[in-house]
């Protein structure tokens, strides 16, 4: 088990952490924030098991963390008692994981059957608002980790606002969160925000070429995903680097008429991806993940893919210090700084992030598609 101060690379968060646990009066609420795969879980459960500990350990800081006085006394979980092991054997009755996927394990068939597409309030009602009103088993409070918070309905963020502000004594609420701004200011306001930043990518190639991925794929994905270990080791189990190599040539390639074969292509692997995802969500545990939301997850990697290859053009037409994240293929970066203007490819990238917006508002992908053929070939600045 990984304790709190094991975390690697978020010391700032830790501290931040610790400063909350020494204080007289305790958030009751928190918000992990930052990037996927950079330990947001990983601290959450070792908080959780600190705050459920039969005997917690208490030292001085002496150096551990950079942020917090030598003499400032730091905790963390003993890992021996039976608390600490019923939470790393999933048995604790006090300490609950929170996630969309509870959906199938509902009292109502209605909500069993229905597809994973958000964190509802069918959900946030049985596993978190009502068991958090009922009386701790083991007498030490009650720890709730609610993954994927951004996906949390307005309905669900709602029906939580009472509960976050005013838990029943003991009860702690910890959100895990990639994009806090989706989420509502009131939902934020009631949180005691902690940042988690990227870890540094040096330790991401390292630990991806101890899971034997090749030399340049582990940099390429270390640059790539900006520090998340998670991320990296995820999407190279997936095989997505020949997916990225053949998104980056048809770039490299692309020509004044390409727009709507790009187009097409990207309609074609969206589909793809998004179905693999939900063949294997289903075949992980049972889960019928929504096409709508893996469809969406599908294009915000691909158009991150296409966004990352202009914003290392821009980076050599503007001749910053930026390292670039395709050193693997250092020709599209540079046949597309050839091709535009610095003007136009800060444009094209803005216009990517302006498209994965569009998706998740429900804008058709095809449309969506097309515009992004248009804009990668021409610069053309479209508002849908």
């Amino acid at each position: 088990m990984i304790e709190l101060l094991d975390i690697v690379g978020q010391d700032a968060a830790v501290g931040l952490i610790q400063r909350a646990l020494g204080g007289q009066r305790q958030p009751h609420a928190y918000l992990f924030a930052g990037p996927a795969g950079v330990g947001r879980r990983t601290t959450a459960v070792a908080l959780g098991r600190t705050l459920l500990c039969d005997n917690v350990q208490t030292r001085p800081n002496n150096g551990k963390l950079h942020d917090l006085d030598a003499d400032h006394l730091v905790r963390q979980a003993c890992g021996a008692c039976h608390s600490c092991r019923m939470i790393a054997a999933g048995t604790h009755p006090d300490f609950q994981m929170v996630y969309k996927e509870l959906a199938r394990y509902h009292d109502d068939a209605k909500v069993r059957d229905r597809v994973m597409q958000d964190l509802g309030i069918d959900v946030i009602r049985s596993f978190l608002i009502d068991p958090a009103n009922r009386s701790s088993a083991r007498g030490r409070g009650k720890v709730f980790i609610v993954q994927e918070s951004e996906l949390l309905s307005i309905a669900a963020q709602n029906a939580l606002l009472k509960t976050l502000e005013e838990p029943p004594p003991g009860v702690r609420i910890i959100l895990i969160c990639r994009w806090p701004d989706r989420m509502l200011p009131t939902t934020l306001s009631r949180c005691w925000i902690v940042r988690f930043g990227p870890l540094p990518a040096a330790f991401v190639r390292n630990k991806l070429l101890e899971a034997h991925v090749g030399e340049a794929e582990a940099a390429f994905w270390a640059g790539f995903t900006e520090g998340s270990i998670g991320r990296a080791l995820k999407l190279a189990a997936q095989d997505m680097y020949a997916i990225k190599r053949d998104v980056l040539t048809r770039l490299s390639n692309l020509s004044a008429a390409g727009g709507a074969e790009l187009s097409e292509h990207l309609v074609k692997l969206t589909d793809n991806l998004s179905g693999q995802a939900v063949a294997d969500a289903k075949a992980a545990d049972g889960a019928d993940l929504a096409k709508t939301l893996a469809s969406r997850q599908a294009a915000g990697m691909v158009l991150e893919l296409i966004a990352s290859a202009y914003r290392d053009a821009l980076t050599i037409s503007t001749g910053s210090p930026r390292p670039r994240v395709h050193a693997d293929q250092p020709e599209v970066p540079s046949a597309l700084a050839e091709r535009f203007e610095a003007t136009e490819l800060a444009e094209i990238i803005e216009q990517l992030a302006e498209y994965e917006r569009l998706l998740w508002r429900n804008v058709n992908p095809k449309t969506v598609w097309d515009n992004v053929g248009i804009t990668c070939v021409s610069a053309a600045d479209l508002r849908l």
